[in-house]
């Protein structure tokens, strides 16, 4: 009598994937309302941490939370206009009432664009058996700017569903 198991891998489905995206989207957007500098900044960058480690779940592929700092890092300042504009929406907000008013519009936004960025690049390369220690940003440049542009009318969507 044998005792052998066998684990059969199943891959995520799409439906499971989107619903974990949207949900750490719905999280930036949030954490993007913060009204401190900085604060925002940093709580973001764990909602983004948090949905790439449930990727690499999903998919069965080991997570490295350094190497996933560094690579969101890089990914993220793979666009030039990102850092600052990430920068601008957080910091913005220490100016009285127009600063705390644009902020409260403008971080959640990007917030929500970029998270949604990275999950479909990440779960793009996980799908098709990439790993942390595979992944190269300067591959995915162009795709992570189409997902950021997309990912703004993603969040806008969801905004206005949750009006």
């Amino acid at each position: 009598m044998s005792t052998e198991q066998t684990t059969v891998e199943v891959e995520p489905t799409k439906e499971e994937i989107d619903k974990l995206i949207r949900n750490h989207v719905l999280g930036a957007m949030g954490v993007g309302l913060i009204p401190l500098p900085a604060v925002d900044f940093i709580a973001l960058t764990g909602v983004q941490l948090n949905l790439l480690r449930k990727l690499a779940f999903k998919y069965n592929t080991p997570f490295l939370k350094d190497k996933g700092k560094s690579l969101i890092g890089a990914l993220v300042g793979s666009g030039l206009t990102l850092p600052a504009g990430y920068a601008l929406a957080s910091f913005i907000k220490v100016v009285p009432v127009i600063g705390l008013t644009t902020g409260a519009v403008a971080m959640p936004a990007t917030a929500g664009a970029t998270t949604y960025a990275i999950g479909k690049v990440f779960m793009q390369h996980f799908a098709t058996g990439g790993t942390l220690l595979n992944f190269d940003p300067e591959k995915v440049k162009a795709y992570y700017e189409e997902k950021f542009n997309e990912g703004k009318l993603y969040s806008k969507t969801l905004k206005t569903a949750k009006a």
